[in-house]
């Protein structure tokens, strides 16, 4: 897959339901994929009976859509307006097309409305398709920087230590290393029913903000590495229908039972209707500021969430 075909891709803006997210996939994704299903997710089946499922999202966290410019520089693409790159997930999108023309089996799936609350991803594991019944790895291509594989996902360990090492060697990259503090993308969804459920970095930086940025020489690398790695030296170790959880924040508190049940419950909501939530702390007088101090989050990182509201919701004010 060509690198001028990722470039040509990033200069989709696609909000979730959108014209120009139509517009992209009659170009891109239906001449190899064919039609979506009902929920709007598009699967290609590659191989006999394959035991791993690639998934990206069609979507972006654009705010409106249509065409922007970009800007190259040392092999780095960013945008020349100022709005979202949009490589989450475009990369991913691009990343699976090159393995599907390079004839790597396995099922790929390009998800409807993951940035809006994974709805294709969730109606699709809960239609229980044939093929998930064979599917024992769930890698999606949506985690930034070059180092993670994601082994837990919104306080939910949803993949193992030892399969995280054993996908970098199949990669035969070692710089990729387990990483526990996943948020959340399609991969989740699958966690229950699937063993291994990951999300590896792709090289992009500051998702969702002005200043993303994607890495195009890593792009090149990881898709060489996808099509040229033996999916045979996967194995699945952990057990999807035992429920694991992580706390990455307030690891301190003295939580019972009824408090980590609550805990997870609010856990679920804020991933279900992230937009509700965030209106309703707004309403009750909470604001990104006084939040990241509660956090402790860092400065660089609060002007990330920043960067994310100028270009999204630039009609809230600070």
């Amino acid at each position: 897959m060509k690198r001028k075909t990722l470039i040509d891709m990033l200069t989709w803006m696609r909000p979730a339901y959108s014209n120009a997210e139509s517009d992209f996939c009659d170009i891109y994704l239906e001449p190899v994929f064919g039609r979506p299903d009902n929920h709007g997710n598009y699967i290609k089946i590659v191989g006999d009976k394959p035991n791993v499922c690639f998934t990206a999202h069609t979507d972006t966290v654009h705010r409106q859509e249509g065409i922007q410019s970009l800007v190259i520089t040392d092999n780095v693409v960013t945008t020349m307006n100022g709005s979202c790159l949009g490589a989450d997930c475009t990369t991913g999108l691009w990343l699976m097309l090159g393995m599907i023309e390079s004839g790597i089996d396995g099922v790929y799936v390009a998800h409807a409305a993951e940035e809006i609350g994974g709805i294709g991803s969730t109606a699709l594991v809960k239609d229980n398709p044939d093929w998930l019944s064979h599917i024992d790895f769930v890698i999606s291509f949506d985690r930034y920087g070059t180092t993670s594989i994601i082994t837990s996902q919104s306080g939910m360990v949803t993949a193992s230590d030892d399969f995280a090492y054993d996908l970098a060697s199949v990669l035969g990259m070692p710089q990729l290393q387990p990483d526990p503090t996943g948020t959340y993308t399609d991969s989740y969804e699958y966690a229950e029913v699937v063993s291994e459920c990951t999300n590896i970095s792709v090289g992009y930086y500051d998702q969702h903000t002005a200043k993303e940025s994607q890495d195009l020489e890593y792009a090149q690398l990881l898709l060489e590495s996808l099509c040229r790695a033996d999916w045979s030296g996967l194995t699945a170790y952990r057990d999807p229908t035992v429920a694991e959880r992580t706390f990455s924040y307030r690891g301190d508190a003295n939580y019972n039972m009824s408090d980590m049940q609550e805990v997870y419950a609010l856990e679920r909501m804020i991933i279900d209707r992230p937009n509700m939530i965030a209106e309703l702390l707004y309403d009750y007088g909470f604001n990104v500021t006084d939040i990241a101090e509660e956090m402790e989050i860092s400065v660089s990182d609060l002007d990330m969430y920043k960067g994310f509201d100028e270009h999204r919701y630039n009609d809230i004010p600070y």
